[in-house]
């Protein structure tokens, strides 16, 4: 899916996969994977500023910020949470787990 060079700590990165648009997000050593799009309106989270001390994501475009474990909404005015996946790190591979 992506190198685990490909993803600095404190940044996010979209991926597409098998039809999936992802953001795949590093912190530390800690991995995540959500939705690319934002549940308000459909605009790229990976492009947004990572809150590395909250986990969360925030929307470039509206400034609504998500969850990075959960997927949930924190600020209007987005109030749908996006799809979260399992991730985890095989050598220097991250790999998502799809539904």
């Amino acid at each position: 899916m992506c190198s685990v060079n490909d993803v600095k700590p404190g940044t996010a990165k979209r991926v597409d996969v098998e039809g999936y648009r992802l953001c795949v997000v590093r912190i530390g050593e800690s991995w995540y994977a959500i939705g690319d799009e934002c549940s308000h309106a459909d605009y790229s989270l990976s492009e947004g500023d990572v809150w590395e001390d909250d986990l969360e994501i925030e929307c470039p475009k509206h400034g609504s910020t998500f969850r990075l474990d959960t997927g949930e909404p924190q600020t209007l005015p987005a109030t749908q949470p996006v799809p979260t996946y399992d991730v985890k790190v095989d050598g220097d591979d991250v790999v998502v787990t799809l539904p």
